[in-house]
């Protein structure tokens, strides 16, 4: 990996923390049950943690990277060419895309865990990715919910 493709991975990963913000925070906008305003106000300041996280590591990109160099870090698989996400989207829908993302973040953090070098930046990624699950798994939790409201 060049530094224009860690760059790169970066700048994605930034993106995509960014957009899961913004989702997040109109969505707490929009919601009228507290809890669920108060987590999904809570996913948003998470997520920020992540951008400053992942700016702080590309303001400060060393001379060598690392990463080892013949490891597949498989950034075309978290592409997601699904619609975009939005609130205006049935409840359903919305968190299953939401999901879908937190899942394709979490696969993203695992790879690029499992490919540093560094130690401190292997944990942080490692925990960026258990951060991006435990989203996930609550994201499945309100997909079951919405998706099937006799379960309650």
């Amino acid at each position: 990996m060049n530094r224009d493709q860690y760059d790169a991975i970066l700048g994605d990963a930034i993106q995509g923390e960014i957009e899961a913000q913004n989702f997040y925070k109109e969505a707490a906008e929009k919601l009228s049950d507290p809890f669920l305003k108060d987590l999904f106000q809570g996913f948003v300041n998470e997520e920020k943690k992540h951008q400053n996280i992942l700016e702080g590591f590309r303001s400060s990109m060393p001379e060598t990277l690392p990463f080892d160099e013949n490891r597949d870090y498989k950034v075309a698989e978290t592409v997601d060419d699904t619609q975009e996400l939005s609130t205006d989207m049935k409840p359903a829908d919305a968190f299953a895309l939401a999901m879908k993302k937190e899942e394709h973040a979490m696969k993203r953090y695992t790879n690029l865990a499992e490919g540093a070098t560094d130690a401190e930046q292997k944990k942080i990624f490692r925990d960026l990715a258990a951060m991006e699950r435990d989203h996930k798994r609550k994201m499945e939790n309100a997909f079951v919910d919405v998706g099937y409201p006799e379960l309650w």
